[in-house]
């Protein structure tokens, strides 16, 4: 049990379109003013930051980013880096760039895989090579982070360094190496604007494989799993904590890992009404598409993926029911982390308090339609979270 650490809240920006049902064509387009509307009201609600997603079917995370933290106070937008399709040092300079125009406020968000199609489509290289893309992740974030945590900061002329413009942390005084890795190799430290948060802003990265997880001990400040019952999330950071226990004996470095958990919300007055609506939320979905739907997810090598398609299949006799107010049935037509939490805000705030529990320190949560379900978790669950987060706290110290 750890009860020491902050919990923080993230939303989702539905970048694909939103609407109250899952599997069919969105009925809100993902417009500039909704995205942005859905962006302010989730900052009123509470929640620190949003998720945007990637992928062939979103609009491009980076751009609608950008768009949201001119339009925000406080809200940090989660932006994805894709390994292998931006060039790092490229990627270092957008990230950096996004922290300076958001007042140091941007977060990175590691994505190695997606489907193999969309991979594919984009032209990877290592599009069937799993553990091939967690070997170049390690060398793309390691070069990401040595140009920004090198970086001089910007300079009067690209060819002339200013003196006056020279910082005075203690980045400056490193001297830029080269790097020479399998999949990038650099002779010079690259020239990056110097971001505000140091030594660079937070990296997250998901993924249930050995490889995903070593990767996220050696590079990320924190670790997501998509949405699983209480019993699998707890194998998973105790998988994660024996490999930062490997790392520290072999590297003597104890790097610090929060833990995040992605998930779908439901909250209605009873539990009745909240299962009704979650049932209600696939009632569209036409058979072809969910024929369509499960064979694509066959074909993944996404052990994230693979796992939450073992939990559909484990559960469909059960009615998609996998634990107290945890439902699956979403996952028949939307992949990623799709597990739904469905239950009265009391409800959904004590399995929420379970999760963390188990060491669970920020949700990605989200819901259908995104403006609506986050403005009413906002209200009704996130108090009575911290209300009952606080009273456990309270009882182990006393």
């Amino acid at each position: 049990m750890n009860l020491q650490n902050e919990i923080r809240f993230g939303w989702f920006l539905p970048t694909a379109g939103d609407g109250t049902y899952v599997g069919v064509a969105p009925e809100r387009e993902p417009t500039l003013e909704y995205l942005i509307k859905v962006a302010q009201t989730v900052e009123q609600a509470g929640f620190e930051f949003v998720l945007i997603p990637t992928g062939g079917a979103c609009l491009d995370a980076w751009v609608v980013g950008s768009a949201v933290m001119s339009h925000t106070q406080t809200l940090r937008p989660l932006v994805a880096v894709r390994p292998g399709l931006v060039a790092p040092v490229l990627a270092a300079r957008m990230a950096a760039a996004l922290d300076i125009l958001s007042g140091g406020r941007a977060m990175i968000n590691v994505v190695t895989g997606s489907s193999i199609q969309d991979l594919e489509e984009l032209g990877d290289p290592l599009a069937h090579d799993h553990d091939g893309r967690y070997v170049r992740a390690q060398e793309y974030l390691e070069v990401m982070k040595q140009a920004l945590s090198q970086a001089d900061g910007l300079t009067a002329s690209e060819f002339t360094k200013d003196d006056s413009s020279k910082q005075t942390d203690d980045r400056s005084k490193t001297e830029p190496q080269p790097f020479q890795g399998q999949y990038y190799q650099f002779k010079r430290a690259a020239t990056t604007p110097l971001p505000i948060q140091k030594p660079y802003p937070p990296f997250y990265l998901g993924g249930s494989s050995p490889s995903a997880k070593r990767t996220a001990v050696e590079y990320a400040d924190t670790y997501l799993m998509w949405g699983e019952p209480h019993d699998w999330i707890g194998q998973q950071i105790a998988e994660v904590e024996a490999i930062r226990a490997e790392y520290l004996e072999d590297t003597g470095i104890d790097r610090e890992l929060r833990y995040g958990l992605r998930a779908q919300v439901l909250i209605r007055d009873t539990e009745e009404a909240a299962w009704a609506a979650a049932w209600d939320s696939i009632s569209k979905v036409s058979s072809e598409t969910r024929k369509h739907a499960q064979a694509a997810f066959a074909k993944t090598d996404a052990t994230n993926q693979q796992r939450q398609n073992e939990l559909r299949e484990q559960s469909q006799d059960n009615g998609f029911v996998v634990g107290p107010n945890l439902w699956t049935g979403l996952s028949t037509v939307r992949s990623g982390g799709a597990i739904l939490i469905v239950g009265t805000a009391d409800q959904v705030a004590d399995r929420l308090v379970e999760y963390a529990e188990l060491g669970v320190s920020t949700f990605i949560l989200s819901g259908y339609p995104h403006l609506e379900e986050g403005e009413n978790f906002g209200k009704h669950v996130m108090p009575l979270f911290r209300e009952k987060w606080k009273q456990k706290q309270a009882e182990f110290h006393s």
